[in-house]
């Protein structure tokens, strides 16, 4: 049987939009799946939205919007960043969907038939003023260590002190200003210092599951106090309405702490994937064969390794065969990121200034590794590799060769290829079983390391041999035929080594060599006699005032800047509502796109408006899309414009898209695209 894999990443915090922290580990884990994937295995890869607790109740509440809209409104941003990064969950979910909610009752009530949860009153801050009690980020005071004002009521951010919010001096609500008041509360705890939980929990977090340095920071968890105690504590896992989460069963008023229900959601995200495929959620977690692997950043190691897995293992499920923990994203040097200095690096600007994905995709790649540690992102480095490895040594190889095939051989490559060809292909696939290792292990800067010094021999293959000498001696045409074959095979092979992290490149290689997509095992066949496309450029080199862009400080608002038109251009003048229903938008989707012979701007798009046959339009987004990234997206035309013949063809509509009008200094154009559950064919009204 293939390999089943059920893979998570951590669940963003529903309050705001993907941080740059989110990208890095989402390109981690997912090229990690598409490693497993080029191998055989089936994997079900799934993410949710981590959507209730106070904040989000409070943060809907300034927004003047129910928890629901607004966590529906962070959500319908996702997309447009997983697409941008070529970050191929199979399905993405939230907590405060049905499943989550019952998935988090039934875990919850086996911990308590196997009596492992408690209640005891406990006192707690509650603001008078708004009526509610208080989460711990949301009182406010001086330091009871080193006196500094405005500190939280978990950690003073000046001297690192840990503390409890009523150890506070002078606390205040951050939400009223109000003195806040002590009030007792019966709290439900989960027994984390039950003699089972420990001896389960120390045994599961050293059976070598965890990274060795992560192992060892949970063992001291475990150390026993002076009188014998273990060091594990109760767990509070309730909050007192008003909350926007989960309520807990036979317990009005009472609700599920957040970090309760929000694991589940890796459950809730799997069945609903599931039941969208046919199949049974609990024949599928009860294979034993399946492996369940979670990617987390190392500030939530203690729910992830303590208890997300004691809720599973008693309440009767499976518990994680993996948890793969990684660092920070730092800047410059471990520079902390700031917005306000200009370090900070949004991966929404980064799409929006035209910067290529996959460069992002390679340079993290290159930097990542199986250890806990942060890595750093230095423009001047970024620059270097993708120029010298993507571009000057990889893509390069392709370049060199495509055209004297074209030129002199109708594409066609040799089928002979010549001994030394033979050998330095042969020495290629030796590696294939070298560098699967690294990306088992996630050792993925060791992985592009490899591929790029087999790129290293490729190019020293061609400056021995200099196809563009060949080209000029007469009787040389056979040599120049398998030099130039040898080059298009190695870049084959190299692809398929670099696909789960240039899965967009891959596709336009795949496309270039006109071939079925790459799997791994492709690395043990050759392409001898077969014919290939004609050659275009793959991938731009980086441009550094692009790049530069990237960081630059945001500018402090001046009156010329408040006086700006929005977009770039003033308010058109006032129609009727009659002029407006002149034009009929529809939903449209769209069903195939493809760059458009003799123009750099244009794109063929063909969609489909519900009308039974399929429309062709051409849209001058090619700068900005590539055409994978939009078959699929529902977008949104004007389907009663007059046709307009072009000298590439007809065109039967428009699609909507915005854009700035200085197009120079705020470049991007985004399409229009309706909320789940439109459909085409459906009139925008």
């Amino acid at each position: 049987m293939p390999r089943q894999l059920f893979v998570t990443t951590a669940l963003p915090y529903a309050n705001g939009p993907f941080h740059i922290g989110h990208i890095m580990e989402y390109i981690q884990a997912d090229t990690w799946v598409r490693f497993q994937r080029l191998r055989g295995a089936e994997v079900q890869f799934v993410c949710a939205d981590d959507a209730h607790g106070a904040p989000i109740m409070i943060a809907a509440e300034k927004a003047g919007q129910t928890p629901q809209q607004f966590v529906a409104a962070i959500a319908a941003g996702r997309r447009r960043y997983l697409d941008g990064f070529h970050i191929a969950f199979d399905h993405w979910h939230s907590t405060d969907a049905p499943e989550n909610h019952a998935l988090a009752r039934e875990i919850y009530l086996a911990l308590r038939k196997n009596e492992l949860i408690d209640t005891r009153v406990v006192e707690q801050f509650f603001d008078p003023d708004k009526g509610m009690f208080l989460p711990d980020r949301f009182i406010k005071g001086e330091c009871p260590n080193c006196g500094a004002p405005d500190q939280y009521g978990d950690n003073c951010e000046v001297c690192g002190a840990v503390y409890a919010p009523t150890d506070l001096k002078h606390p205040y609500s951050a939400l009223s200003g109000a003195t806040p008041v002590l009030r007792s509360s019966e709290h439900f705890f989960f027994r984390l210092s039950d003699p089972r939980c420990v001896e389960f929990l120390e045994s599961w977090t050293q059976d070598g599951r965890l990274q060795p340095e992560v192992a060892n920071k949970v063992r001291e968890w475990f150390k026993r106090d002076a009188s014998g105690q273990p060091g594990l504590g109760d767990w509070d896992i309730s909050r007192e309405a008003p909350y926007f989460g989960i309520e807990i069963p036979d317990a009005p008023g009472k609700y599920f702490y957040v970090w309760l229900d929000a694991p589940v959601g890796y459950l809730a995200a799997l069945k609903s994937r599931l039941d969208t495929l046919g199949i049974d959620f609990e024949r599928y977690l009860a294979q034993p064969e399946l492996e369940q692997v979670h990617f987390i950043g190392k500030d939530i190691v203690t729910f992830h390794t303590l208890f997300w897995p004691a809720m599973l293992k008693f309440s009767g499920r499976k518990t994680p065969d993996r948890i793969h923990v990684h660092g920070f994203l730092t800047v410059n040097d471990g520079e902390k990121m700031s917005k306000s200095r200009g370090t900070g690096l949004s991966p929404l600007r980064y799409l929006e200034l035209g910067l290529d994905p996959e460069w992002l995709r390679y340079y993290l790649a290159a930097k990542l590794n199986a250890r806990v540690e942060d890595i750093d992102f230095n423009p001047d480095d970024f620059a270097a590799r993708v120029n010298s490895d993507l571009v000057g040594k990889y893509v390069n190889i392709a370049s060199r060769a495509a055209g004297f095939l074209h030129q002199r051989f109708g594409g066609r490559l040799s089928a002979d290829l010549g001994v030394e060809g033979r050998a330095l292909l042969d020495g290629l696939r030796a590696h294939a079983e070298t560098v699967a290792r690294l990306y088992e292990d996630r050792e993925f800067g060791k992985a592009v390391r490899e591929v790029m010094a087999l790129a290293d021999r490729v190019n020293g293959y061609v400056d021995q041999h200099k196809p563009w000498e060949l080209a000029k001696q007469p009787g040389m045409d056979a040599a120049l035929h398998d030099v130039c074959s040898v080059c298009i095979e190695a870049f084959r092979l190299l692809t398929i080594y670099l696909k789960p992290v240039l899965p967009a490149l891959a596709a336009q290689v795949e496309t270039f060599l006109r071939i079925e997509p790459l799997q791994w095992a492709d690395h043990q066949r050759a392409l001898g006699g077969h014919g290939i496309g004609a050659y275009r450029h793959l991938m731009q080199r980086v441009d550094a005032k692009r790049l530069q862009a990237l960081f630059e400080a945001p500018p402090e608002p001046d009156a010329a800047a408040v006086a700006t038109p929005p977009g770039g251009e003033p308010i058109a003048a006032e129609i009727g509502v009659d002029a407006f229903f002149q034009a009929d938008l529809r939903i449209a989707r769209i069903v195939g796109a493809e760059p458009v012979a003799g123009s750099t701007k244009l794109l063929r798009l063909t969609l489909d408006v519900g009308e039974g046959r399929h429309r062709n339009v051409f849209s001058g987004i090619a700068a900005n899309f590539r055409p994978e990234q939009l078959v699929g997206r529902l977008t949104v035309m004007v389907a009663n414009l007059a046709p307009r013949k072009m000298k590439f063809g007809l065109s039967e509509g428009m699609v909507l898209a915005a854009s700035h009008a200085d197009e120079k200094s705020q470049p991007g154009v985004y399409l229009l695209e309706p909320g789940p559950g439109a459909v085409p064919g459906m009139r925008v009204r």
